[in-house]
């Protein structure tokens, strides 16, 4: 696993989804596409790709680095600062 930054290499226990939902699309009666969980916080929310796209709006407003991906079967991260991805 070469060229990860330190928000990557400092994650040491994955968190994973407790529900399959965006909390803030339930909230607010809206879709999402795809889900990510919070690295720091443990929070699931919708990604990019999705109409609210509340997983980046969390990044913007509390500065969590890392997400994983809460899909069915990927096994991923990704850091937003650096913009880099890992598999695990």
């Amino acid at each position: 696993m070469a060229n990860l930054c330190k928000h990557l290499t400092a994650i040491t226990d994955i968190k994973t989804a407790k529900e399959y939902v965006c909390e803030e699309c339930v909230r607010l009666h809206t879709q999402w596409v795809h889900l990510r969980t919070c690295q720091t916080c443990g929070v699931t929310l919708c990604c990019e790709d999705s109409p609210q796209q509340h997983m980046k709006a969390h990044y913007h407003k509390v500065h969590h680095p890392v997400v994983s991906s809460a899909e069915p079967g990927e096994r991923w991260l990704w850091c937003y600062p650096d913009q880099l991805m890992a598999e695990y």
